[in-house]
């Protein structure tokens, strides 16, 4: 009889503390320690009283308080929540679409998630949210220096969707400090880091701060050596959300697998209102300072901080992409001890000449050659050097019987550092024509790698 009491009595323990549960789950907020600790007394005054009417004359009130502590410490166990496992969720998304994955993600996190909104061709998230037919929120980081028609963009998607978008703001004292001391266009000059820190960065992580999941409109084919192996739903491995510490936060890439054409067919057929910038060639869409239009034959990403390595393009919002000792240009691509990486080579053709460090210390010295020669400076895995590899066969093949030698030197790795002081590498790819009688390489000016953009730049020297 007494068992079936303690039974009884636990049930309704665990009732009760189920019920606390749902409210904390339900609402994200912390456990309320004063309604747990009226729970427990209710219930163990329950218990109290109906083993005290069922108990035998001589019951050993120790045993009592030794039971109710151990079935107290059951039921605590019961409210820990279970660890979501977002690595098998990935993979079971692996092939899902960005809609069942925006799907999944609202459904999941509620008003605890937003979209991160940056006014350019990932405004396709806030149609696929829309087409769920949930709730949903969107912010945006204003810093203060984003092109007027990108301002007109977020005005004509509050106004189609209904919904008002979250600005999040840089500190006015931070940003009056860095300009006071480096000048408004210092990035051009020490890199974009500092600034989009201030900017960018720090008022990113006050917004996640409120949050426990986010989303973004990260792609695999946007950016050479930081984007090419994110999954379509991870733990944040740099911000923290709501509950604080390492892991509180999830981050959902719905488009991750989608390719950049196909974005686009997708925003033409659902008429969902674009950036007017990328009609003049703006593909991916940042600061009015920092971004330009791309031209034919390059990536994407090369309208970003153009002054920098391809392999740095990143604000420092998806920092966590950047592997030390490893560059993602292609998915794989192996940064050895020594800096050199174990990618397949390009520019692979008769019409090439692969030249050697010796071969090209040769190459620089000479004052009086026999035949012109034009190099390219490239590091294999840098996907703005493959998305000129076949322009530049081609024109090793025009070229072939002309006289001009057309040669590739790999400049990354242990050649990085010569060839920045010696041979006018900035970033990659670097072209340049030494002249049959001059010693001074001239360097091609241009970011259009097109067959005929490059045809006429040796034809106008040689």
């Amino acid at each position: 009889m007494a068992f079936a009491t303690v039974t009884s009595s636990s049930t309704a323990i665990s009732a009760s503390f189920e019920q606390t549960k749902v409210v904390q789950l339900g609402s994200y907020q912390p456990l309320d320690r004063t309604h747990s600790s009226t729970v427990l007394n209710l219930s163990r005054k329950r218990l109290s009283s109906i083993m005290a009417l069922n108990a035998e004359p001589k019951r050993n009130d120790s045993v009592v308080a030794s039971a109710a502590a151990s079935l107290a410490s059951e039921v605590v166990e019961k409210v820990e929540v279970e660890v979501e496992d977002y690595e098998k969720l990935a993979r079971e998304l692996e092939n899902a679409s960005p809609l069942e994955i925006m799907d999944k993600a609202l459904e999941k996190f509620g008003n605890d998630i937003a979209i991160a909104f940056s006014g350019a061709e990932d405004v396709a998230l806030i149609e696929y949210a829309h087409l769920t037919g949930r709730p949903f929120r969107v912010f945006s980081l204003d810093t203060g220096r984003l092109n007027p028609e990108t301002y007109r963009l977020f005005d004509a998607v509050e106004k189609k969707y209904g919904i008002h978008i979250e600005y999040m703001f840089p500190d006015a004292v931070e940003v009056q400090a860095l300009v006071r001391t480096k000048g408004l266009f210092s990035f051009y000059e020490d890199g974009h880091q500092e600034c989009c820190r201030v900017r960018k960065v720090r008022p990113l992580r006050r917004a996640l701060k409120g949050l426990r999941a986010w989303i973004t409109g990260q792609r695999k084919d946007q950016s050479p050596g930081t984007r090419s192996e994110i999954p379509t739903v991870q733990v944040d491995p740099v911000f923290e959300g709501l509950e604080g510490g390492p892991g509180s936060l999830v981050k959902w890439n719905p488009v991750a697998n989608v390719q950049g054409n196909d974005i686009w067919k997708f925003l033409r057929t659902m008429n969902v209102p674009v950036n007017s910038l990328h009609a003049q060639g703006y593909i991916s869409i940042g600061c009015e300072p920092c971004t330009r239009p791309v031209l034919p034959g390059q990536h994407e990403r090369e309208g970003r901080w153009w002054w920098e390595d391809a392999t740095a393009k990143e604000c420092g919002l998806h920092k966590g992409n950047i592997k030390d000792g490893n560059v993602n240009g292609n998915g794989n691509v192996a940064v050895q001890a020594n800096g050199t990486t174990t990618v397949a080579d390009i520019f692979n053709s008769q019409h090439v000449v692969s030249l050697t460090r010796p071969g090209i210390e040769n190459l620089i010295k000479l004052e009086d050659r026999r035949e012109p020669w034009l190099v390219v400076l490239y590091a294999p895995w840098c996907r703005f050097c493959q998305a000129m590899e076949g322009s530049y066969v081609e024109l090793a093949e025009k070229l072939a019987g002309t006289g001009v030698k057309v040669a590739k030197f790999q400049a990354d790795g242990e050649q990085k550092a010569f060839a920045e002081r010696e041979l006018q590498l900035g970033s990659f790819p670097t072209i340049l024509f030494y002249p049959k009688h001059s010693s001074r390489a001239v360097k091609y000016p241009s970011e259009k790698r097109d067959v005929e953009s490059l045809l006429a730049f040796v034809n106008t020297l040689r």
